[in-house]
C-alpha cells in the first residue's frame, strides 16, 4: 500500500514538473516571439511620412570624391509639396536651384534655366524617386525603384534603399534615409566607384 502509494506520488510529481516545464517553455517562447510582433516595420513608417503633407528644411551635404582630398561642401534649402513637387536651392558654394514638379525638371543656375522630363533621365528619376517616394510615404513608388530595409523604432529608424532598376544600379550603390516619426534628417547615399554623399536636414516647418 504505501509503495503504491509513493508510486503515485512520484507520478504526480512528475506530472507536475512536466507542466511547470512546458509553462516556462511556452513562456521564453513568448519572450522570443513578441519583439518580432511589434516590429516597427516598411508599412509602419509609411503611414507615419504619409501624414506629412508639405515641409521645408535647410541641409549641410558633403560629397566624398575619390581622388579628391576632403570632402566638397554645400547647403541650402528643401522644400516639398505632396504628392510630388521638391525643391533644392543650393546656396553655397554656388546658387542654383533644382526642381521637380510631376515629371518636369527645371534647373537654374547662373541666370539660366533647363527643363526637362525625368523621362528621359531614368538614372535621375531613382533618385528623384526615392526622396520623393519616403517624403510623402509612397509605397508603390519606392517599391517600383527599390528593395527597402527598415530598421530601429518610429523616434529614431532607418530606411535602407537598394536599387532595382539597371540603371541607376550601374550608378548608385545605396541609400540610407535616417529620421524621427515622419521627418528624414539624414541621407546617406554611396554611389558605385567609391564617391558617397552624406546630407544632414534639418527641419524648418512642417505640416502637423
Amino acid at each position: 500500500m504505501r509503495e503504491r502509494h509513493n508510486r503515485h506520488r512520484l507520478t504526480t510529481s512528475a506530472t507536475q514538473m512536466a507542466r511547470g516545464f512546458k509553462a516556462a517553455l511556452l513562456a521564453f517562447a513568448l519572450v522570443l516571439v513578441a519583439p518580432a510582433a511589434w516590429a516597427f516595420d516598411f508599412t509602419e513608417l509609411m503611414g507615419l511620412l504619409a501624414k506629412q503633407q508639405n515641409g521645408e528644411a535647410r541641409f549641410t551635404e558633403q560629397r566624398f570624391v575619390r581622388g579628391l582630398e576632403g570632402p566638397l561642401d554645400a547647403s541650402g534649402t528643401l522644400s516639398f509639396q505632396a504628392p510630388d513637387r521638391l525643391t533644392r536651392k543650393t546656396l553655397s558654394p554656388r546658387i542654383e536651384t533644382m526642381s521637380v514638379d510631376g515629371n518636369t525638371l527645371t534647373l537654374s543656375r547662373g541666370g539660366r534655366t533647363r527643363t526637362l522630363t525625368l523621362d528621359s533621365m531614368p538614372e535621375l528619376l531613382g533618385l528623384v524617386e526615392a526622396m520623393r517616394g519616403t517624403l510623402s510615404g509612397n509605397t508603390q513608388g519606392l517599391q517600383r525603384y527599390f528593395k527597402s530595409t527598415v530598421t530601429g523604432t518610429a523616434d529614431d529608424w532607418q530606411l535602407g534603399l537598394e536599387p532595382l532598376d539597371a540603371r541607376l544600379a550601374a550608378q548608385v550603390r545605396s541609400l540610407r534615409l535616417t529620421g524621427r516619426r515622419g521627418e528624414v534628417l539624414g541621407i546617406d547615399m554611396e554611389f558605385i566607384g567609391g564617391d558617397r554623399s552624406v546630407m544632414n536636414i534639418t527641419p524648418t516647418r512642417s505640416a502637423p
